[in-house]
């Protein structure tokens, strides 16, 4: 009998002796030619397998074994980094990690992390892909369920949801149904995104803003396409993402936030261009800040010099450049239980990498919890907290 496997979110292609099953459209795992063969004669067809077998549920039941396995290997295609894929029966919990899942920080505000990654290498990333070995990518549904499960906790109106990841969001092929899904939410508002803009065009931002996206924040740094290149370090089309702005702002000033960082030396001429790109919308100028595991090009100057800044550049230029909770009506909200605190000593188990090549990440009473220092850890193992806050989990093995 005939028998078509074929997945919503996974296309599959013969590679040489395997056939390579792409997931999301950016990661994908191979599955070795003769493991299917066994099974059944097969053809690769429109990004589904045709099998022919004699049983249809055993043929099933060891594609999806194959699967399993093959999520367990996954990479992303663009750099071959190992990819953990965080899904609603993979025991990694939603909560607790500050990399992936979601963060709920005592506000209306809720940060939204479908994905780890980005497609430019800019000079003052708080990230430094380089430094970190392992990606992370959500599942939508699982993301949905856990956040209606918050919101409901929080019970209150006027939400907003803020897909910020250590990345690019827009490498997350699901993102109009993941909006589209959150705005059918009762409790939710707004919907705002941080964006490099570099992948946006005229139709997918017609999309995003269809599927319920209230406001793309865009992270454009300069306008000289030399200095603009040498943030982003890579091929930077910036006249490209100028236009994305000025569409964006087509479609009504409050969708679009320009949101530069301030490299103190190198962009500090751009801003004047950036402000009168911005026009009547809103802009964002945010203080460039040194960070351990980060990109460092430049050291930051203090916050009382940066504010003292934007007083100067808001007297030069007629326009608002101090933003705070109030302009985007944030409000305190009551926050997800903490299970833990700070220097508690517990016992979690080891369930996959961390980010950073000696990181672990761990799992106790429903939370992710990132340990440190246990390159070489499995199993359970004891674990003394140092940080809690925002029921983001931090820790480092006994």
């Amino acid at each position: 009998m005939k028998v078509t496997v074929s997945f919503q979110d996974i296309r599959f292609f013969e590679k040489e002796n395997q056939v390579e099953a792409v997931f999301y459209k950016a990661f994908h795992f191979m599955i070795q030619r003769p493991d299917i063969e066994r099974i059944g004669s097969y053809i690769i067809d429109d990004g589904k397998i045709i099998l022919d077998t004699k049983s249809e549920n055993k043929a099933w039941n060891k594609i999806n074994s194959m699967i399993d396995k093959g999520f367990r290997q996954m990479t992303r295609m663009s750099n071959e980094k190992r990819t953990v894929y965080v899904h609603k029966n993979s025991g990694i919990p939603l909560f607790g990690s500050g990399s992936f899942g979601i963060v709920d920080r005592g506000t209306t505000l809720i940060e939204i992390k479908p994905l780890t990654g980005c497609n430019i290498n800019c000079i003052y990333c708080s990230v430094d892909e380089k430094k970190r070995q392992t990606e992370f990518v959500v599942e939508k549904d699982y993301m949905i369920e856990e956040l209606q499960r918050l919101l409901e906790y929080k019970d209150e109106a006027g939400i907003e949801i803020h897909i910020g990841t250590q990345g690019e969001p827009l490498l997350y092929s699901p993102l109009a149904d993941l909006i589209r899904d959150m705005a059918a939410l009762p409790q939710v508002k707004t919907i705002s995104m941080d964006t490099n803009a570099t992948m946006l065009t005229r139709k997918k931002v017609d999309e995003l803003l269809d599927a319920g996206l209230t406001r793309f924040n865009v992270s454009l740094n300069a306008t000289d396409k030399k200095i603009a290149e040498k943030i982003a370090d890579c091929r930077f089309d910036v006249d490209h993402v100028i236009d994305m702005c000025k569409y964006i702002q087509s479609k009504g000033k409050s969708h679009i936030l320009i949101a530069p960082i301030l490299l103190d030396g190198i962009n500090n001429d751009q801003m004047d261009g950036i402000i009168q790109i911005a026009g009547d919308s809103m802009i964002g100028i945010q203080n460039f800040l040194n960070y351990k595991f980060g990109k460092n090009p430049i050291k930051q100057i203090d916050m009382e010099k940066f504010m003292d800044y934007l007083k100067d550049l808001e007297k030069e230029t007629g326009k608002k450049l101090i933003l705070d909770e109030s302009d985007f009506d944030i409000r305190k909200s009551k926050e997800l239980p903490k299970p833990f605190k700070k220097g508690d000593i517990i016992k979690a188990d080891i369930i996959s990498p961390g980010r950073l090549p000696k990181e672990r990440i761990a799992v106790a009473e429903g939370r992710c919890i990132v340990i440190g220092n246990a390159a070489d850890a499995k199993g359970s193992i004891r674990v003394k907290l140092t940080r809690t806050k925002h029921n983001i989990f931090y820790g480092m093995k006994l």
